[in-house]
């Protein structure tokens, strides 16, 4: 059975950092592209980063490019988002990803992030 499952999320000021990780019971991790997501309130569920099987490629929303950034440990099935400089419009529940860049089948239960102003 997949699992994905997220920590990291809390309450935070404007300005600070935050770094989600997501672990991953995939049983050939390193074969996935990995990715989050989040949705804000009354909002839809939105791409915020995503990296290749191996962390040589990486990608970036535009709200979010050069304040975020993505990694991942193969060794570890782990995947992290590195979140600098929050906004409160950052606001949301992030979710971990899995899958073939394109189409994202496996989902973590999500974390929340609150920042507030």
């Amino acid at each position: 059975q997949v699992q994905l499952v997220e920590s990291g999320g809390g309450l935070v000021q404007a300005g600070a950092s935050l770094r989600l990780s997501c672990a991953a019971s995939l049983r050939t991790f390193s074969s996935y592209a990995m990715a989050w997501f989040r949705q804000a309130p009354g909002k839809e569920r939105e791409f915020v980063a995503g990296i290749n099987w191996n962390g040589g490629s990486t990608y970036y929303a535009g709200s979010v490019k050069g304040r975020f950034t993505i990694s991942r440990d193969n060794a570890k099935n782990t995947v992290y988002l590195q979140m600098n400089s929050l906004k409160p419009e950052d606001t949301a529940v992030y979710y971990c990803a899995g899958g073939d860049g394109s189409n994202y089948p496996y989902w973590g239960q999500g974390t929340q992030v609150t920042v507030s102003s």
